[in-house]
């Protein structure tokens, strides 16, 4: 049985530390989201320190994320946000039009290739 809040969604539990700028820049993106966050300092825990040294080859590698049994290691927000299955917003570049063929955003860089 996996946790979950009273809708269903899955909990997102978030290891961090302080002094974490990755960790600091996440929290922020994933609270703006609406998930269901649980927010674990591994300094305070020494079994979160334990469970994320056993994703992290050894190494208390945060921000460290698990939704339900799934581990991820220093993820973007997206990648959150789709593990979690939530479809994440459009990037800028999406939202401006420019795409990623020959004529997308290494075009408008002034990039090609």
């Amino acid at each position: 049985m996996t946790e979950s809040d009273a809708a269903g969604a899955p909990v997102v539990e978030v290891y961090w530390r302080p002094g974490c700028p990755f960790c600091r820049g996440l929290l922020r993106s994933l609270r703006k989201s609406g998930l269901v966050l649980r927010e674990v300092n591994i300094w305070e825990d020494p079994e979160a320190a334990a469970r994320v040294r056993s994703v992290a080859d050894g190494n208390e590698t945060v921000p460290t994320v698990f939704i339900d049994e799934l581990a991820l290691v220093n993820p973007s927000s997206r990648q959150v946000l789709r593990a979690a299955g939530v479809q994440p917003p459009p990037r800028l570049w999406d939202r401006l039009g420019l795409g990623r063929g020959s004529g997308g955003r290494e075009a408008a860089s002034g990039r090609e290739g």
